[in-house]
C-alpha cells in the first residue's frame, strides 16, 4: 500500500500493470476518509485522451513507477466517471468502482473487515519445462571398394589315355587281317581337360541408407524457485508458518 505522504509524488508517474505493461500516467489522485491514497486517474491512450480510475489500495510504488494488480486491459474497461482532479468522487460512482474491481465497500471510502478482500495472497514460482531441439551429432554412408579372395571348389575333368589289349577271336579276325603282314605304324589321340575360367560379373546385392527414429527418455532436471511463505500469530495459539 502506498502511504500518505507519497501522495504528492504519484502526480506523473507511470502506472504498470501485474504483467509489466504500461497503462498510462498518474493525473489526479483521490483519497478516502483517512487520507490513505484509493484512486488514481490514469491518462491513457495515444495522447492521452482517455482516463481510468484504478485503485490504489494494494498498488505498489517501484521507484517512479506504480505497479496495479491488475491487467491493462482491464483498468481500461473501468466504467468512467465524471470527476476533475479536484472534485470528490460521487457516492454511486464510487460503488460501481468498488463492484467492477470486486472490492468491498462501506459508502465511507473506509475499507471494511472480513471478506475476499482482505485476505493475504500467498505466491509462489513454478516450474515450467519445455524442450528445444539440438544438433548431437550426424551419420554418414561412405562407400568405398576393398578387394577379398574368394575360394571357390569347382570339379574339372580330363581325358586319360590308358591302353585296353583283346585276343584274336572268330570275331575280329578279319579286322586283324585287313592291312599288310609286317608294316610299321603309328596312331596318335588328343587327350582333352577342362580348366577353370574365372570372370567377375557386378550384381546388386542390396540397398542401404540412413533413417531416423525418435527414441523418448527420461531426465530429471532441476531449478531454484522461490515461495512466499505466509507466518500466523493467533492470540493463545503462537506463531506458526503456512505452507
Amino acid at each position: 500500500m502506498i502511504a500518505q505522504e507519497k501522495i504528492g509524488s504519484l502526480y506523473g508517474h507511470d502506472v504498470y500493470d501485474c504483467t509489466g505493461d504500461k497503462i498510462g500516467t498518474i493525473a489526479a489522485v483521490w483519497s478516502d476518509d483517512r487520507g490513505d491514497p484509493a484512486w488514481a486517474g490514469v491518462r491513457t491512450g495515444w495522447f492521452g485522451t482517455g482516463e481510468s480510475l484504478v485503485p490504489l489500495r494494494d498498488a505498489d510504488l517501484q521507484g517512479e513507477r506504480v505497479v496495479v494488480p491488475f491487467e491493462k486491459a482491464y483498468v481500461k474497461n473501468a466504467p468512467e466517471v465524471d470527476a476533475g482532479s479536484g472534485e470528490p468522487l460521487a457516492g454511486d460512482e464510487v460503488a460501481r468502482l468498488h463492484q467492477y474491481y470486486a472490492m468491498r465497500w462501506d459508502g465511507s471510502g473506509r475499507r471494511r473487515p472480513g471478506g475476499p478482500d482482505d485476505a493475504m495472497t500467498r505466491s509462489e514460482e513454478r516450474l515450467e519445462v519445455a524442450t528445444e531441439s539440438e544438433e548431437i551429432g550426424r551419420a554418414r554412408l561412405r562407400k568405398h571398394v576393398v578387394t577379398e579372395t574368394e575360394h571357390v571348389t569347382v570339379p574339372v575333368s580330363r581325358e586319360q589315355a590308358w591302353i585296353e589289349r583283346e585276343p584274336i577271336t572268330d570275331a575280329n579276325r578279319a579286322k586283324a587281317l585287313d592291312g599288310p603282314d609286317i608294316t610299321e605304324n603309328e596312331y596318335e589321340l588328343t587327350l582333352f581337360a577342362e580348366r577353370p575360367v574365372v570372370e567377375t560379373e557386378v550384381v546388386p546385392v542390396e540397398r542401404v541408407r540412413l533413417d531416423t527414429e525418435t527414441v523418448t527418455e527420461q531426465r530429471t532436471v532441476q531449478a531454484e524457485v522461490r515461495k512466499e511463505r505466509i507466518e500466523a500469530e493467533l492470540p493463545d495459539q503462537g506463531r506458526r508458518t503456512l505452507d
